[in-house]
C-alpha cells in the first residue's frame, strides 16, 4: 500500500466527510477496486475511526443493488464510502442508509489517479457554493430545454427537487459522489421530447468515438444513431431503462474528460442526461440501471433563461 494513497484518503475523509475520531466508517468495495478500498480503510483507522471494509463481487450494471448484508451494514454506519466498479449511487441501499443518518460518498469507477488529480483536487468550498446556486435555479424552474448542434430536448421539472452534490457530506443523511460537483434532478416522467446530441462519454461505455444522437418520445429513448449506437442501445433493454431519468449540470472546474462517468459528469459547464432508474432521487421509475450521457458544451435553458452556455455556467460569479 502506497503511503501517499493513504494520505490522500485521509484528506478526503477529513475535508469531504468530516470524519471524527470514534465514528464508525464502512468501506464498501469490490474485487476490482479493493486496493483503493484498502487505502480508504487504512486511512480511516489512522484517524481513530472504528472502520470496517466489505468486499463484494462487482455489480453487473450501474444502479444494481449490493448484497443484503452490505445494505444492512451501510445503514448502521456513521460514514460510508463506496469505491466500486459500478455505481451504488442510485440504489435503494444508498437511499436507506442516508435515511438512517449515514454520510455517504459513492465512488463508482474511481482510480488511484483520481485520488490525486483532477476533480478531487478542486476547492470544494467553491464547488459547493456554485452547486447550491445552480440547484436553487433548477428548483425554481418548471421546464428545461437543452439545445446543442441543432438538436433540442425539452422536459418538465414541475414539482421536482434538485439534488446538490457538493462533495462535502458533513451532516447526517448527506450523500453524493466523490469526486463531486453537480446539481441534478429527476424530470417528470413522460415529458421529455426531442433529440439529444451527446459528444462526451456514456456510463458503461466510456468516451464516444463520434457523436451519438438519441431520439426521445414520451419520456423514453426510442432510437439511437452514431458509430457507438449499437452497444449503448444494447445496455438499455427494457422500457424502464429507457426512461429519461436525470438532468444534471457539472460544477467542478478541475474535472477532466476521462471516460469514467464519475469524473466526466462533474466537468464544469457540461450537462448530462441519464436513462433508467430515478426512484432514489425524486422520480418514480425503478429500472435497476442508471446510464448517464455527457454533453460537453450545450446550451441549457431553465424556463427559457440561459443557465449553461459554451462550457460555462452563467450563475458562476467567481
Amino acid at each position: 500500500m502506497k503511503q501517499n494513497a493513504i494520505e490522500a484518503c485521509k484528506n478526503i475523509l477529513i475535508r469531504c466527510m468530516g470524519l471524527r475520531e470514534g465514528e464508525s466508517t464502512l468501506v464498501v468495495t469490490d474485487t476490482e477496486r479493493e486496493e483503493i478500498g484498502r487505502a480508504i480503510f487504512e486511512a480511516a483507522l489512522s484517524l481513530g475511526s472504528d472502520a470496517t471494509m466489505m468486499v463484494m463481487s462487482p455489480r453487473a450494471v450501474n444502479g444494481e443493488e449490493p448484497p443484503a448484508p452490505v445494505a444492512a451494514a451501510m445503514a448502521a454506519a456513521n460514514v460510508v464510502l463506496c469505491p466500486t466498479t459500478k455505481s451504488l449511487t442510485h440504489t435503494q441501499a444508498r437511499k436507506a442508509a442516508a435515511a438512517a443518518g449515514a454520510r455517504i460518498a459513492t465512488m463508482p469507477g474511481v482510480t488511484m489517479d483520481m485520488l490525486h488529480e483532477g476533480a478531487m483536487t478542486a476547492d470544494y468550498e467553491q464547488v459547493s457554493a456554485l452547486t447550491m446556486r445552480v440547484a436553487e435555479l433548477v428548483d425554481s424552474a418548471s421546464t428545461a430545454r437543452i439545445s446543442y448542434k441543432g438538436h433540442d430536448l425539452t422536459m418538465s421539472l414541475a414539482g421536482r427537487k434538485a439534488i446538490p452534490s457538493t462533495g462535502r457530506f458533513l451532516s447526517p443523511g448527506e450523500s453524493g459522489n466523490l469526486p463531486s460537483g453537480e446539481a441534478y434532478v429527476a424530470p417528470v416522467e413522460g415529458t421529455a421530447e426531442g433529440e439529444l446530441y451527446v459528444d462526451g462519454s456514456v456510463a458503461g461505455f466510456g468516451k464516444l468515438n463520434g457523436p451519438l444522437l438519441v431520439r426521445i418520445k414520451g419520456g423514453r429513448a426510442v432510437a439511437f444513431e452514431g458509430v457507438d449506437a449499437a452497444p449503448i442501445e444494447a445496455m438499455l433493454k427494457t422500457p424502464e431503462s429507457r426512461n429519461v431519468a436525470e438532468l444534471g449540470i457539472g460544477t467542478n472546474d478541475k474535472a477532466r474528460l476521462t471516460g469514467i462517468i464519475l469524473e466526466d459528469e462533474k466537468i464544469y459547464g457540461t450537462v448530462h442526461v441519464a436513462f433508467g432508474d430515478n426512484s432514489t432521487f425524486g422520480g418514480t421509475v425503478r429500472a435497476g440501471i442508471h446510464i448517464d450521457a455527457i454533453l460537453l458544451a450545450p446550451d441549457l435553458y431553465l424556463d427559457d433563461v440561459l443557465v449553461v452556455h459554451g462550457g460555462g455556467v452563467i450563475p458562476d460569479r467567481r
